[in-house]
């Protein structure tokens, strides 16, 4: 059911003003459960075990809906053991496939989860009548109705599920400040930390305990099938914008608090599920994170290529001027194409090139940064020809690529390892390093 049809008329102006403590509540609960999805998240992103948290998250509803139906809570004790139960079966069935040799490890993590799923389906289906499981809680949640199931707190009436979220969030980050050196070794070298004698199988199987408490947290907010976008896609998105593991579980964190009351209000605004506009916001995180991620980014990987190609083109101006000083010819003639010209003009702003009847000449500063361009071509040639299998006329492609990459603490390490050779495989002099 649409968000706004659930609690008022979606037409009214001030609709949303007017029960302004009920929709704070509903995001307050939709952010910590996100936030506690996060930190969880992280440890399985880095562990690169996403598969696993969403055959996890989908693989608890049986134990969810047994749980129920022994009369456990959504959220209680019970039910939190029925997921975990669950969490536990499913990795035992997905290694018990492996080592049976059964399909890989992602194959068999498929066919696990999704039969457990479907039997949650059915235990849900066919659950008696009154028994607190609905199949649409089951696949979206029913974040809009949470507020209105409370319990008193020092004489605040706050809702259950926002209760169970905060208490969940404080445990895991409490459990995480506990074993993160355990689990950040098990998640960067796992065998390394084997090796060491650490208790990599007892790490593993805490985050796996975490992520059914997680999971089962965020059931009633999102549902069980939504639940790995807060598993996953914010850790996924702080992974791109930070290299630090403890920051990237905070910045995962506040990215799915954000996502969840951004995505709340949007399904407020358009009167649409809450979940599922929830994990579209997510989804749109991550796609800010892909395109503006100061490394990784499309934008920035986009402006890098754009940067070395224009010093490419620049260094290759600067080098075929040096040659045709090398060649006798004191000048070199304008290039054709915009690139080409655009270089020869940058280079005769910055002092390295100059101009006389539509030829330029080498400034001293450019001829220095041009023999070291050349140096490097002409020292890779000569390596190459002493130490790679490739014939002389096969060595300069490559040489033209690599001029452009070595320092001159490389071109120090390949004068040392060339000893001797002053000149190239062509015959043609190696310029001194400047």
């Amino acid at each position: 059911m649409p968000l706004a049809e659930m609690l008022v008329d979606g037409d009214s102006a001030g609709a949303f003003s007017a029960h302004g403590a009920i929709h704070a509540w509903a995001m307050a609960t939709a952010a910590v459960v996100a936030a506690a999805c996060g930190l969880v998240g992280t440890l399985l992103v880095v562990r690169r075990l996403s598969l696993l948290g969403d055959a996890i998250g989908h693989a608890v509803l049986p134990g969810i809906a047994v749980a129920v139906l022994f009369g456990g809570r959504p959220g209680g004790p019970l039910v939190i053991l029925g997921a975990a139960a669950a969490a536990l079966v499913t990795v035992w069935l997905t290694q018990a496939i492996r080592a049976a040799g059964g399909p890989a490890e992602d194959a068999g993590a498929g066919v696990v989860f999704t039969t457990l799923f479907a039997l949650g389906v059915v235990i849900v289906a066919l659950a008696p009548a009154g028994t607190h499981l609905d199949a649409g809680c089951v696949l979206h949640g029913d974040l809009a109705f949470l507020p209105f199931d409370t319990v008193p707190v020092a004489g605040v009436e706050i809702p259950r599920a926002c209760l169970a979220g905060v208490v969940t969030l404080v445990v895991l980050a409490a459990a995480a400040a506990a074993t993160w050196r355990l689990q950040a070794f098990v998640a960067f070298d796992p065998a390394a930390a084997r090796a060491a004698g650490l208790p990599v199988a007892a790490a593993t199987a805490g985050l796996l305990g975490a992520t059914a408490v997680a999971t089962v947290a965020s059931f009633d907010a999102v549902g069980a099938v939504l639940a790995v976008a807060l598993l996953v896609v914010p850790a996924a998105a702080a992974e791109l914008l930070t290299r630090r593991l403890h920051r990237m579980a905070i910045l995962a964190m506040l990215l799915g608090a954000l996502g969840g009351c951004v995505g709340y209000l949007a399904a407020w605004r358009w009167n649409t599920s809450a979940a599922g506009m929830i994990a579209v916001v997510l989804g749109l995180e991550y796609l800010a994170a892909a395109l503006l991620a100061p490394d990784d980014g499309w934008i920035s990987r986009g402006v890098s290529r754009l940067r070395l190609g224009w010093r490419v083109a620049c260094e290759d101006r600067l080098a075929a001027a040096w040659r045709s000083e090398e060649a006798g010819v004191p000048s070199l003639p304008s290039a054709g194409g915009v690139t080409r010209r655009a270089a020869d003009g940058w280079l005769r702003l910055r002092g390295r090139l100059t101009s006389a009847g539509g030829r330029w000449r080498l400034t001293p500063t450019g001829r220095r940064e041009a023999e070291m361009i050349v140096r490097s071509h002409r020292l890779w040639e000569t390596w190459l020809g002493r130490h790679a299998d490739l014939s002389a006329d096969h060595l300069h492609p490559p040489a033209e690529w690599v001029e452009h990459h070595l320092g001159a603490a490389m071109r120090r390490r390949l004068e040392a390892e060339t000893v001797g050779h002053t000149s190239d495989p062509h015959g043609r002099g190696i310029p001194p390093e400047a």
